[in-house]
């Protein structure tokens, strides 16, 4: 049986196929259309997603829809009502869109179709879709399920269990009173845009202390014991408005929003590291109810706000669950691949069997390309390259450049469905190069300077470096841990006090911390990303060479691509990259090319002007 799920029109479009309860493939739109987080029906992942699976549009026997948009337009309506006057401006605004678009979802959807199809078009509620997303592709046979985001429907977080192919929410938490959009509107204020930029919030909380907190708990929001809460709208105008916060939010934290790409000051750095504060104090509560509910050992998350590694982690370690598993792609574009297997599982009433690994696939579930693609497309560009008919060979020469401080494009296999690159679209370089942050957020990611990087890590390994049990796994990148003390930098208290009231964030970030200082932040926490030999072997081969080689089994990872770009998808998306970065070195499946070697320089650097003009100020 195939089913289709479809997420779009509201963030991250993306589109999964389901065969018979296997996961066949997943892919956001953007990466096909290149408009980060394009919100447009996903014509190009539907057209993957059924060319990976072998499929026709009229072999589909369900598609299934993320959310259910009718009840969508029920909420702006009674949230415009329940406003009234204000906000007559936003609606005017969006009815138009709604009634023209939005309330026309099946024929928009059949119409984005390849081709026709009279397979049963199922709607499905969002935070059903993001609960099946976290539970049905997870290792375990039961488990507590916590969803949060923004909102979906007219739920904001909702928590609930799973057992075997069935999951039930028990509890919601309803709009406008969400954890998601408190968040975003601190986002908003520090002057990063919304429902993209609150990893940078994350980013740049451990700079500042949360002096804030107190103020937040008195004025905006009203905490429960059980992570429950009461948001004071007056502060607020995401509920009718066309801002996130309104002037009583600004008179309260001291000043107006910062202007986009102006200085980042101490009181944004206060603020954000309030703000993380509190939401990792709401998560600590919500899980800890649904544990003391529930009884459940295991815990499964999803919803925007389950990409707060941060909070991810503490709940891990100071919470009461043996073990937690994230969707990878936990956002809206998640929401496609939750409701095809809830169409399978729950309203088909199929089974489900777990063997301890989850059924996600490393998460690798996005377009491949031979190296008989590859190597047509180096021709067609007359780009000198190097081929390596041996992994072990390739994989010798890659462990030698970044021993040498190279910084390399790593293109192989599947792309990662969801927001982090995990070794098939990823961007490496050699995690104890103190100048290696600096260098990689400046002149190849075109970035804030504050931005920290990620490590990846042999599982093997992991627990050497990080404060992980030994065998605790992390291969999406969603968990946050401290570098181990023994790993740390001597550093006097008189210099961590001067270097805390430096305004610089530069001089903050270039400080030595720890033996790996690429990927040790400021408070000595690393996003963590293990790797193991069954998800991706070739990746591990690279790291287990380079750990050969050096002693230190740690790379910094990150995405491949420029600062407003969304993570390359094909060859040419790579190449285009690396030319107009400095990046020293690109692998393509088993082919290299080295930046040295490349012709014809002025041509290079008017590519390069044209890529960055393209996507480094979104």
């Amino acid at each position: 049986m195939n089913i289709l799920g479809i997420s779009a029109f509201y963030h991250d479009s993306a589109a999964a196929i389901v065969v018979d309860g296997d996961i066949v493939a997943a892919a956001q739109e953007e990466r096909f259309t290149r408009k980060k987080h394009d919100a447009a029906f996903p014509r190009h992942a539907v057209a993957y997603c059924l060319g990976a699976a072998g499929l026709r549009p009229d072999q589909l026997d369900f598609i299934a829809f993320y959310d259910k948009p009718m009840l969508k337009f029920e909420r702006l309506l009674e949230t415009q009502l329940a406003f009234a006057p204000k906000g007559i401006r936003s609606f005017v605004m969006a009815t138009p869109v709604w009634l023209r678009e939005k309330l026309m979802m099946r024929r928009m959807i059949r119409g984005g179709l390849p081709q026709k199809t009279s397979a049963p078009l199922l709607f499905m509620d969002h935070h059903e879709s993001h609960a099946a997303s976290a539970f049905f592709p997870s290792p375990f046979d039961e488990a507590a399920i916590l969803t949060l985001d923004g909102v979906g429907e007219w739920t904001t977080a909702a928590w609930g269990v799973g057992r075997g192919n069935q999951l039930e929410l028990k509890q919601h938490l309803h709009f406008p009173h969400s954890l998601g959009l408190l968040y975003s509107a601190f986002t908003y204020y520090c002057g990063f845009k919304v429902n993209s930029g609150e990893y940078k919030l994350m980013g740049l909380s451990p700079y500042g202390t949360p002096i804030y907190t107190s103020a937040i708990f008195e004025h905006l929001i009203d905490l429960r014991p059980d992570g429950s809460f009461w948001l004071n709208m007056e502060y607020f105008d995401y509920g009718h408005g066309l801002t996130m916060t309104n002037r009583k939010f600004a008179d309260l934290f001291g000043g107006p929003p910062r202007n986009p790409e102006t200085s980042i000051e101490q009181r944004h750095m206060d603020l954000a590291a309030s703000i993380q504060a509190v939401t990792e104090e709401i998560v600590l509560r919500m899980g800890r109810d649904v544990h003391e509910k529930t009884g459940m050992r295991y815990l499964v998350m999803a919803g925007g706000v389950a990409l707060n590694c941060v909070a991810n982690g503490r709940l891990l370690r100071e919470g009461p669950y043996e073990d937690i598993w994230i969707q990878p792609a936990a956002g809206d574009a998640g929401g496609a691949l939750g409701a095809a297997l809830f169409t399978w599982h729950q309203l088909l009433d199929h089974p489900r069997s777990t063997n301890g690994h989850d059924r996600q696939k490393g998460s690798f579930l996005g377009p491949a390309f031979s190296p008989q693609d590859v190597q047509r497309f180096l021709e067609q560009m007359a780009v000198p390259y190097t081929r390596f008919d041996d992994e072990q060979t390739q994989a010798d020469c890659v462990a030698k450049l970044l021993a040498e401080e190279k910084i390399l494009g790593w293109f192989q296999g599947r792309m990662e469905f969801g927001p982090r690159a995990l070794g098939a679209r990823s961007i490496i370089g050699d995690a104890r190069s103190p100048a290696m942050q600096a260098t990689m957020n400046l002149k190849i990611k075109f970035r804030e300077s504050f931005r920290p990087f990620a490590p990846v890590v042999l599982q093997e390994h992991a627990h050497d470096w990080f404060d992980m049990p030994e065998g605790q796994e992390s291969p999406y990148m969603l968990l946050v841990a401290p570098v181990l003390t023994r790993r740390r930098a001597a550093i006097s208290p008189e210099r961590l006090e001067t270097m805390s009231r430096d305004p610089d964030l530069r001089q903050r970030v270039n400080v030595v911390r720890s033996s790996v200082p690429a990927i040790t932040h400021v408070d000595y926490s690393a996003r963590v990303q293990t790797v193991d030999r069954d998800r991706n072997p070739r990746f591990h081969r690279l790291i287990e060479t380079f750990y050969k080689m050096t002693g230190c089994p740690v790379l910094v990872n990150t995405s491949f691509n420029v600062r407003g770009e969304p993570i390359v998808c094909t060859p040419e998306d790579a190449y285009r990259c690396f030319a107009a970065t400095e990046m020293d070195a690109l692998v393509l499946e088993n082919f290299m090319i080295l930046k040295s070697q490349l012709r014809d320089q002025a041509a290079e650097g008017s590519a390069r002007a044209e890529y960055l003009a393209r996507f480094q100020l979104d």
